[in-house]
């Protein structure tokens, strides 16, 4: 089986097992997940919703975060990595949508890649949530290791990893492809003690534990 009638069989598999993979970051509407997204880089998702219900309670909506002290918001969300750098960030994407986007959240990837503290994982994230779009595949540290493990690719940068996989999967499992990896890696093909027994890929995995 070449690498590409084995990383559709991938995707078919994982696509079997949850056919609607969605975000574990908790959100009611475009500004909370995309601030959330943007707090999530190198921070769990479940730390993530453990802080947004108190910020979006005193911030709702993009309009109130633009005119928000930095010095306010630091406290709220003290407990995610990198949280000074976060809290400046989150209030300056708030002040572009709101200064060169009318308040709404722009639904192309370049106009999201112009908002401070989304860089491109984070707008795959957000096209494909919201909107169903998947101009490309999420590529973070479980994905990452997944297709590593998986042999589908032998790059560790993840816009090099992404490539790999945009070449070999049609287009159409991208966006099921990006949230079942992402679940793959968190909960069966775990970081240390990977569940190669419970595992549905079992078979097509060069690294799978096989008793």
């Amino acid at each position: 089986m070449n690498i590409k009638a084995r990383a559709q069989k991938i995707a078919e598999i994982l696509e079997k097992e949850n056919p609607a993979p969605k975000t574990e970051l908790s959100h009611s509407d475009e500004y909370q997940l995309a601030v959330a997204v943007m707090l999530s880089a190198q921070t769990t998702d479940k730390k993530v919703n453990q802080v947004t219900p108190a910020l979006f309670k005193k911030y709702p909506n993009w309009e109130v975060l633009a005119s928000a002290d930095i010095d306010d918001v630091i406290p709220l969300i003290r407990q995610v990595n990198f949280h000074k750098g976060k809290a400046q960030r989150i209030i300056d994407a708030a002040r572009v949508v709101v200064s060169e986007f009318g308040g709404n959240l722009p639904r192309e990837m370049p106009k999201l890649l112009s908002l401070p503290g989304v860089a491109r994982k984070s707008a795959n994230v957000i096209m494909q949530e919201l909107w169903g779009v998947a101009e490309g595949i999420v590529v973070d540290t479980h994905v990452s290791r997944v297709v590593f493990r998986l042999g589908l690719t032998t790059q560790t940068d993840p816009k090099k990893i992404e490539q790999d996989l945009m070449k070999i999967l049609p287009q159409r499992y991208w966006r099921n492809f990006s949230g079942n990896a992402v679940l793959h890696g968190r909960y069966i093909c775990t970081a240390r003690k990977p569940k190669c027994g419970e595992c549905p890929l079992n078979s097509l995995c060069p690294s799978a534990f096989r008793v």
